[in-house]
């Protein structure tokens, strides 16, 4: 692969990176100041306990985090390496 190549692969996966930790960011911080809010709609709308409902968040937050790093930091960091080498 040329260098140019590697090098604006790197930047585009660098970048999206940055991007999914700032909305991963956004969407913890909305649900801390909106959990008040929103949780007694989700609990009557979808039949869950409070219980249920913090399990379910909790899992949607730890997968966002697992698809902005191994999707997006450990492909740039390869790339990185990469273009180290050429």
């Amino acid at each position: 692969m040329e260098r140019e190549k590697i090098v604006f692969l790197r930047n585009f996966f660098l970048r999206a990176f940055v991007v999914g930790v700032l909305f991963a960011l956004f969407y913890w911080v909305a649900t801390l100041a909106l959990w008040r809010s929103y949780a007694p709609w989700l609990i009557e709308g979808l039949k869950l306990d409070e219980k249920p409902l913090g399990a379910l968040t909790l899992n949607f937050l730890a997968n966002v985090r697992i698809v902005i790093v191994f999707f997006f930091l450990v492909p740039a960091l390869a790339l990185h390496w990469s273009a180290k080498k050429a």
